[in-house]
C-alpha cells in the first residue's frame, strides 16, 4: 500500500467521508492542474477538439495518471455561433420590414431560437470530426482521446490542485452530513445546548449544530447552556454553510421516545403505545395496551411509587402525563380518556366529515371533565379522534334542586322561630326599663316634697 493510498484512508476515517469520493476529489484537482499549466499549450488543431472538457484517471498505488478529453457526439452543426448569431440578426430586421403581422413574427422567430440547439465545442464534438477519431462513432456516444502526459506541474498548477482539493472536500463532508442526517428526518436525537441567540436556540448535535426556531420551544423551559435534552427533528435541508437541522420541543414523538427510553416493557414490545395527544408544557395523554393478559400497562409505565413517570416528567420539563388503558370500543376508550371525571351516558353520532360524541355527566363532575380552559376534553378528543360534546345530566340537577329545598325550608322555620323568640326577649326588657324608670320617677317626687 503506497503512501498516497495511507494518507486517503486516513482521511476518510478522521473525516467521515468515503474513499472514492476522496479520489475523484484528487482526479478533478489534477485536471484543473493540467488545463492551468497546459491548456493554453496545445496546437490549434488539437485545441480546437480538446477544448476544457479534461478528465484525468489516477492510480494512488502508482501515482499514474491519464489525461483525456472526453466529448460527446453529435450531428454536424455550424461551428461559428457569432456568425449564427448574425445571421439571426438580418433574418429579424427582415421581419422587422415586413408591414403585416411585424411583431408577431419576430416573437415567433425569438421563440424557435429558444428551442433551436446550440454546438458547444467545450463537451461536444461533431459526427464529422469524431469520424477522424474513431471510425465507427455515433451520435450521443462519448470520445475519450488520450491526451499526452505532462513531465510535471508549475507552481500555479500545484495551487490550484491545492484550492480545488480544499474546497471539493467541504462539498463531500457538507453532502455527507446532509445525507447523514436527512435519514434521522422525524426521529428523536439527543442534544446539548449550545447557546441562544435571541430567541433562536442553537443545539450542539455532535457533528452539527441544530436550529430550534422559538415556534418549536417551550415557552416556560429554560434553555441554559450545558443542559442535555431530547429534541425531534423537524427538517434537514441543505444551507449556504453546509446542512441546517431544524429541532423541536414540542413534538408528540419526544413523549413516545422518552416512553421507549424509560419503560422496559415498550422497548421489549410488551406494551404497545397507541395513541398520544400532547398540549407542551401542560399536559399529555397517552394510550397504551398490554400486548398480554398477564400485564398491567398502566401500572407498568408509572412504576414502583411512580419512578418511572417522575423521570419521565422530569424529561418533559415537569409535564403533566395521564396514562389511559386504550380500548377498540370508543365508548370505553372516551370513557378512560375523559378520566377523573365520571360519565353517566354516551351517545354517538357519524357523519361523512366527522364523528361526534354527545358525552352526559353529572352536575359535580362537568368541571371535572372539562378540565382548566377546556384543556381535559380537548386532549381527550384530539387522543381519541371523535369530537366530544359535554352536558350536564338533568334529572340529577332537578333531584339536587328538590333535595336542597328541604333543607331551605326547616331553616327558614328556624329563623322565624328564633326571630319570635328575640321579639319576646326585647319586649321583655322594655317592660323591665319602664318599670325601674317609673320606680325612680316616685323616688325623686318623694325627696322633692321633703
Amino acid at each position: 500500500m503506497s503512501e498516497i493510498t495511507n494518507a486517503i484512508k486516513h482521511l476518510c476515517e478522521e473525516r467521515g467521508i468515503s474513499y472514492d469520493s476522496v479520489l475523484k476529489a484528487v482526479e478533478l484537482a489534477l485536471a484543473a492542474a493540467y488545463r492551468k499549466d497546459y491548456g493554453v499549450k496545445i496546437s490549434p488543431e488539437l485545441r480546437s477538439r480538446a477544448g476544457q472538457n479534461i478528465k484525468v484517471k489516477f492510480d494512488p498505488e502508482t501515482s499514474n495518471i491519464e489525461i483525456y478529453d472526453v466529448k460527446t457526439v453529435v450531428e454536424d452543426m455550424p461551428n461559428n455561433i457569432e456568425d449564427k448569431e448574425s445571421q439571426q440578426k438580418d433574418k429579424n430586421l427582415d421581419f422587422k420590414d415586413e408591414k403585416i403581422n411585424d411583431k408577431k413574427l419576430v416573437v415567433d422567430s425569438a421563440e424557435e431560437n429558444n428551442k433551436e440547439r446550440k454546438f458547444n465545442p467545450k463537451t461536444e464534438i461533431q459526427l464529422s470530426d469524431a469520424l477522424d477519431i474513431k471510425s465507427d462513432a455515433k451520435v450521443g456516444e462519448e470520445i475519450w482521446a488520450r491526451l499526452p502526459q505532462p513531465e510535471g506541474f508549475g507552481r500555479m498548477a500545484a495551487q490550484t490542485a491545492k484550492q480545488v482539493i480544499i474546497q471539493k472536500l467541504k462539498e463531500i463532508e457538507k453532502n455527507t452530513l446532509f445525507e447523514e442526517f436527512k435519514t434521522k428526518e422525524h426521529e428523536v436525537v439527543s442534544g446539548i445546548v449550545q447557546r441562544t441567540e435571541g430567541r433562536i436556540v442553537l443545539v450542539d448535535l455532535g457533528k452539527v449544530v441544530g436550529i430550534m426556531l422559538p415556534e418549536y420551544q417551550i415557552f416556560n423551559e429554560k434553555y441554559n447552556p450545558g443542559t442535555r435534552l431530547k429534541f425531534f427533528i423537524e427538517e434537514v435541508k441543505m444551507g449556504a454553510k453546509g446542512p441546517e437541522v431544524i429541532l423541536s420541543r414540542t413534538n408528540e414523538e419526544i413523549v413516545r421516545k422518552v416512553f421507549y427510553l424509560e419503560i422496559p416493557e415498550i422497548s421489549n414490545g410488551l406494551i404497545d403505545i397507541k395513541r398520544v395527544a400532547r398540549e407542551p408544557s401542560f399536559r399529555s395523554k397517552v394510550a397504551v395496551q398490554a400486548v398480554s393478559e398477564n400485564i398491567d400497562p398502566i401500572g407498568s409505565c408509572i412504576g414502583q411509587r411512580g419512578s418511572r413517570i417522575q423521570t419521565i416528567i422530569s424529561e418533559l420539563g415537569g409535564e403533566k402525563i395521564d396514562i389511559i388503558e386504550y380500548s377498540d370500543d370508543p365508548a370505553e376508550f372516551i370513557t378512560n380518556a375523559l378520566l377523573p371525571a365520571k360519565i353517566l351516558d354516551i351517545k354517538f353520532k357519524e357523519t361523512e366529515n366527522e364523528k361526534s360524541a354527545l358525552v352526559t355527566v353529572s352536575p359535580d363532575q362537568f368541571s371535572l371533565a372539562i378540565g382548566k380552559n377546556g384543556q381535559n376534553v380537548r386532549l381527550a378528543a384530539k387522543l381519541t379522534g371523535w369530537r366530544i360534546d359535554i352536558k350536564e345530566s338533568s334529572s340529577d340537577k332537578v333531584s339536587k334542586d328538590k333535595a336542597s329545598s328541604v333543607p331551605d325550608d326547616a331553616k327558614k322555620l328556624e329563623d322565624e322561630k328564633s326571630l319570635d323568640k328575640s321579639k319576646d326577649i326585647v319586649d321583655k326588657e322594655n317592660l323591665k326599663d319602664k318599670e325601674e324608670s317609673g320606680k325612680n320617677k316616685k323616688d325623686l317626687d318623694r325627696e322633692k316634697d321633703n
